[in-house]
């Protein structure tokens, strides 16, 4: 088994020696996927391997071969990634969503903890949606709607799995206090 190059705070980072089968197993699945690391949540994830891999396996689906166009996924992304105040989340997924074409004043406006002035009326669907998601935990028919137009059943149900799969990522992420790159300084402010 390589070199696994585990982070982690409060989890210790695990070794290939201390691996359970079934933690090599699920090891074995995210590197033959699309990922090239087991950075981010995957040292938490380990010690439940079952629940990990069926969540990578999740994962992967949503970041690599959701119907929801990449640019609008990473808005989600990091619109979730900022609720949670989950700094790597935040970190990773900005240059991400850069490189997918997310314009950065919708990137430091949502960083900011403000409504993006100038988005696009596709980026708009996606901001209402998981703004009313949140603060009200419900949608109305007409977010409801635009959301149907522009993404599709199959594309709305990826919104919500995205919006929820990158919860557990930032909650194990922040239980951890999973650290940043040397050097990197915190983007978000932490919660009081």
């Amino acid at each position: 088994m390589a070199l696994l190059n585990l982070r982690g705070d409060r989890f210790k980072p695990l070794t290939s020696e201390q691996l359970a089968p079934e933690q090599k197993a699920m090891v074995n699945d995210l590197l033959s996927g699309m990922r090239t690391s087991l950075d981010g949540p995957f040292n938490v994830l380990l010690r439940s391997p079952e629940m990990g891999n069926l969540s990578q396996k999740l994962g992967e689906y949503l970041r690599f071969r959701t119907v929801v166009p990449k640019r609008l996924n990473e808005m989600a992304i990091l619109m979730t990634a900022k609720w949670w105040s989950s700094q790597y989340e935040w970190y990773l997924h900005t240059t991400l969503a850069l490189s997918a074409g997310l314009n950065a004043a919708v990137i430091d406006a949502i960083q900011a903890g403000h409504r993006p002035a100038q988005m696009q009326p596709d980026e708009t669907v996606i901001y209402d949606f998981c703004t009313e998601l949140r603060d009200r935990h419900r949608v109305s028919d007409e977010t409801f709607k635009a959301a149907l137009s522009l993404l599709g059943e199959r594309g709305v149900v990826d919104l919500i799995a995205t919006m929820g799969y990158y919860d557990l990522v930032s909650m194990a992420l922040n239980v951890d206090r999973y650290p940043l790159p040397d050097g990197a300084q915190a983007p978000l402010p932490e919660p009081e």
